[in-house]
């Protein structure tokens, strides 16, 4: 009961059922909770300890099953990870793991071809070996031929294509290739850039996928994340946290199960996580940024800033742990800071041949932190340094435009600018609602409610959009209509604008109560 009890306070409960299995040592329902919350907390003593009990008791699910399969790879039982195999196959659910599993048990034992096992006629299972391949091919030495089976997963955007990257080039550096190495980390992502510095000043690059366990270990990080996306929430977790048992120092592993346990309400075991990502990891910005963002939404905003200022004064050169000083601090509402932080981001970018998409979009940053600062001419500024290399930026476009709107300057451009926004993406309804303002603004009403109206349907829950209705409908005679819209925006407006909209239901439009 205590051990439940902690659970629901969002507690460690691993020392209550840890006591609880000591007092009833052949209870499976016990042990079948106790070990989800040991996998879960990272207790891989007492998930073992519960697990037996599991296996005595002949109450075996499949994560009980990948975690003594997992025992067997680490102790390379090679016969007995195969008998654990065939237990996973006879599931059937996750028979499509297996494969994988017998490639790699394979490659551990020696003297049949993993690759034999890779092919399969179930398409999910196809879908998994098709990552793992390349893989295996590197950890046996086959670079060519590792190179071309990850050449069609190349396309693949995200931590999860940086994630293939790294591993491949870790496994191409250690042997001498790298030329080869670096033209696979080519890419203005901060991991791929991490690694590559790396990779340039000779040092080991980490996340190499050479061994059983550190293959079984990638395919289960893939899998949670697929249980993930699917709300298998539970078992996504212990999964990745599987993983973590397996390849602790695969920092992929550690930034899954952060980001699970983190949805699941456990910031505390997040941020442990988090904790073991190496600082000379090429993800160890990712796990910062999770790790600042986990501190400011739990109410914690001096935390997190402490540590991303820990980050710019550990790498005072990398233009990243300022832009994220930068975010912090806007969302912190200390603009004037966050302009500071931003434009020594910009600075460093600009002097270590940054590209152009970083430099525009750290000249957007700034421009915004400086008009939300009350510095609109260098805002301003720098808003159109960001448009002239950027020109065809639906983002830049918009705005700027919005912003030249909300001041009644250069009314026109500003138009000519947010329509040029919307050929770009007709479908964003912040840049339609920013077109439908600039009609509000030269009086044509009825195109600016068209476009509103379009807007609040693609975003109904926009306080904005709502308010800028409203103030059409009224200068067009709609007065009921004005008051519901505001009184719609009011469900959501805060601060100001929950003020003005609030007045404006009361009493009406009045000049100063205008929308900016």
């Amino acid at each position: 009961m205590r051990a439940r009890a902690a659970e629901s306070a969002g507690a460690s409960a691993l020392g209550e059922y840890r006591a609880a299995l000591a007092l009833a040592p052949d209870d499976a329902v016990l042990a079948a909770r106790a070990m989800e919350e040991a996998i879960a907390g990272g207790d891989r003593a007492l998930a073992l300890k519960a697990v037996a009990i599991l296996e005595a008791a002949d109450k075996m699910t499949i994560d009980a099953q990948i975690l003594l399969l997992g025992e067997a790879f680490r102790k390379k039982d090679w016969r007995g990870a195969s008998r654990r195999i065939d237990a996973i196959e006879a599931t059937e659910a996750f028979a499509f793991l297996v494969p994988t599993l017998r490639a790699w048990r394979a490659q551990g034992e020696g003297g049949s071809d993993p690759l034999t096992y890779l092919a399969a006629d179930n398409v999910v299972a196809t879908a998994y070996s098709a990552e793992q391949r390349p893989l295996i091919l590197f950890a046996q030495g086959k670079s060519r031929d590792g190179l071309a089976a990850l050449a069609p997963l190349l396309a693949q955007a995200g931590t999860r294509g940086a994630r293939l990257r790294i591993a491949s080039a870790a496994a191409l550096a250690r042997r001498g290739a790298k030329a080869e190495a670096l033209a696979l980390l080519e890419g203005d992502a901060e991991a791929l850039a991490a690694a590559r510095r790396l990779v340039e000043a000779g040092r080991r690059l980490p996340g190499e996928i050479a061994t059983p366990n550190q293959g079984m270990a990638e395919l289960l990080i893939r899998v949670a994340i697929d249980l993930s996306a699917q709300n298998i929430d539970s078992l996504a977790i212990q999964f990745a946290r599987l993983a973590t048992f397996l390849a602790p120092e695969n920092s992929e592993g550690w930034i899954v199960a952060a980001e699970l346990l983190s949805e699941d309400g456990d910031t505390r075991a997040a941020l442990a996580a988090l904790a073991r990502v190496s600082a000379a990891d090429p993800f160890a910005g990712l796990a910062g940024d999770s790790r600042i963002d986990l501190l400011y939404e739990s109410g914690k905003p001096e935390e997190a800033l402490a540590v991303a200022r820990a980050a710019t004064a550990a790498a005072p050169d990398a233009a990243t742990g300022w832009a994220r000083l930068g975010d912090l601090l806007a969302r912190m509402q200390r603009h004037g800071d966050a302009a500071e932080a931003y434009g020594k981001a910009l600075a460093i970018a600009r002097g270590g041949g940054g590209s152009v998409q970083q430099e525009w979009a750290l000249l957007l940053l700034q421009g915004g932190a400086l008009v939300q600062a009350g510095r609109w001419p260098e805002g301003r500024d720098a808003l159109r340094a960001s448009l002239r290399l950027a020109p065809d930026q639906a983002v830049v476009l918009n705005y700027l435009g919005y912003s030249l709107l909300e001041r009644r300057e250069e009314v026109a451009e500003a138009e000519r600018l947010i329509r040029e926004a919307n050929r770009l993406q007709p479908d964003n309804y912040a840049i339609v609602d920013s077109l439908g303002w600039a009609h509000y603004l030269r009086g044509d009403y009825l195109k600016a409610i068209e476009l509103l109206e379009r807007a609040a349907q693609g975003q109904p829950s926009d306080p904005a959009i709502k308010e800028h209705l409203g103030d059409a409908y009224f200068q067009a005679g709609r007065r009921y209509e004005a008051r519901y819209a505001w009184s719609a925006a009011l469900i959501h407006a805060e601060g100001n604008a929950a003020r003005r909209i609030g007045a404006k239901v009361e009493k009406g439009l009045r000049p100063e109560l205008g929308a900016p």
